[in-house]
């Protein structure tokens, strides 16, 4: 039996934004369910840190709710939390709780404040959750939400409903083989279906236009809040790595490599300023995936820093331009729109964020991309030449993107741009995070090199000489998957 907190925050967390969704359903008044939607984040993001601080307070690994009131019900912990999510926890939901406070109010009557707080707490119980047959389910009903959104706009779902369909049925039909199947054949194909299920939520190419296609047809803070969590790379930890073989996890970290690349080059000749951020995103989360399969204990300590680091850089990066979409319309790349006048304080927060999601020194970003690249370089040099190529392409289209929004031009306005409190709070949080972290780095480095260690021990035949795992499909039943 593990650790048990010494109070119900799971639960708690995960209750409040569906109580608020609920409410915020009922309530028909936009500044009404304004109100609501944040009074429910925020109080979320409350217990969140609750939980976190209680965790590091027990030192160990891992830990289970107060209450777990489902403990009868199957047995074992359902809400459970370790070091790899515990940090993960608070971050979502700050970038929820940012995202509601910071939307302007003349979107405040067109977005769907009740479907991202059921979309919150979907995501929550997801990232708290240690059974893979709960796991599954909640993978996906945490596409609903984004689903109800789309068709409420009367946007084509064509593209999302297909590549989110895929991924449904392939997370099922793994599972069931992976679980009730006894022959090794079908627990390969299982590990298989699951790893193609898992690599279709990250966006890996060439299975990422659903990605674009969102950012294109969704609302700007419902795009980000369903793929800045990174959710398909949890996925990927819980579901794919306890029992992939090694091809398998080569394969991924191959794609991601792929990947990665490939949305940096995109990212310098998009003329959407939405596609670039999506190509933005898709890059840093493919850079993430990579590293949470090399299979030394620096470099995964490196991409569960750049987990966090991009979460939070990202989803600052994404605040800000929404805020100066909001006053202004969509932005092109290919137009000067010269606001740095009006928007002086934005500009800076976003080179701030923008250059730590690439690893800036001085930044969050810096020690997580420096231990990843440490830690490829070391067995696969080619890998780490790879991973700086990407960050300075990422890095290239950022600047592009500053000059485009920021200088070229005077912009004349007959009103003014200038932030709301709610706006500039969210910024200065998240850039505050950003810049603490990076000049002071060591507890973040900490948690996450350990949380590496245990996660490379616990893995089938690791061992430390050679710094190397080789997984099989063998002790993947009942209770191994959990392991992890």
């Amino acid at each position: 039996m593990n650790p048990e907190l010494h109070f119900p925050w799971l639960e708690v967390a995960i209750l409040l934004p569906f109580l608020g969704s609920i409410l915020g359903f009922l309530i028909r008044d936009s500044r009404a369910g304004y109100f609501t939607a944040c009074v429910s984040s925020g109080l979320t993001l409350v217990f969140a840190v609750g939980e976190w601080i209680d965790f590091v307070t027990l030192e160990t690994f891992r830990a289970h709710d107060h209450w777990d009131i489902f403990l009868n019900l199957f047995s074992h912990e359902v809400f459970t939390i370790d070091e790899l999510s515990s940090a993960l926890l608070p971050l979502i939901a700050l970038l929820y709780f940012l995202t509601l406070l910071s939307t302007p109010n003349s979107k405040a009557s067109r977005f769907p404040f009740f479907l991202v707080l059921m979309s919150e707490s979907i995501c929550l119980a997801t990232i708290c959750c240690s059974t893979i047959a709960i796991l599954v389910p909640l993978l996906t009903l945490s596409i609903i939400p984004i689903f109800v959104e789309l068709r409420a706009r009367q946007q084509p779902t064509r593209v999302f409903l297909i590549h989110m369909g895929a991924h449904v049925i392939l997370l099922f039909a793994g599972w069931i083989l992976v679980e009730y199947s006894s022959g090794v054949m079908s627990a390969n194909i299982g590990s298989l279906l699951l790893l193609l299920a898992s690599i279709l939520r990250v966006g890996v190419f060439p299975l990422h236009l659903w990605q674009l296609d969102l950012f294109d047809r969704c609302s700007f803070g419902s795009a980000l809040l369903f793929t800045a969590p990174m959710i398909g790379a949890y996925a990927v930890m819980r579901l794919v790595v306890p029992i992939a073989p090694t091809w398998a996890m080569q394969s991924i970290a191959v794609l991601s490599l792929v990947t990665a690349v490939y949305a940096g080059g995109m990212c310098l000749v998009q003329v959407e300023m939405r596609r670039f951020f999506a190509y933005l995103l898709l890059c840093q989360s493919a850079l993430v995936l990579a590293g949470l399969e090399i299979s030394n204990t620096v470099g995964m300590t490196g991409a569960l820093c750049v987990w966090l680091s991009a979460g939070a850089s990202l989803g600052g990066f994404g605040l800000i331009l929404r805020v100066v979409e909001a006053r202004i319309g969509r932005l092109s790349m290919d137009n000067f729109y010269g606001l740095f006048d009006h928007l002086p304080l934005l500009a800076s927060l976003f080179l701030i964020t923008g250059l730590s999601s690439i690893g800036f020194p001085g930044t969050l970003g810096f020690v997580g991309m420096e231990l990843l690249i440490e830690g490829t370089v070391e067995f696969y040099p080619l890998v780490g030449g790879v991973v700086v190529l990407t960050a300075a392409l990422s890095g290239i289209a950022i600047l592009r993107a500053y000059f485009r929004i920021f200088t070229g031009v005077r912009h004349v306005g007959t009103i003014s741009l200038k932030p709301r409190r709610p706006e500039r709070f969210a910024a200065y949080v998240l850039s505050f995070i950003v810049l603490g972290g990076g000049l002071w780095p060591a507890p973040m480095v900490h948690s996450r090199y350990h949380a590496a260690d245990t996660l490379l021990r616990l893995r089938p035949s690791y061992t430390d000489d050679s710094n190397a795992i080789e997984s099989s499909p063998a002790g993947h039943k009942h209770g191994t998957e959990h392991e992890h």
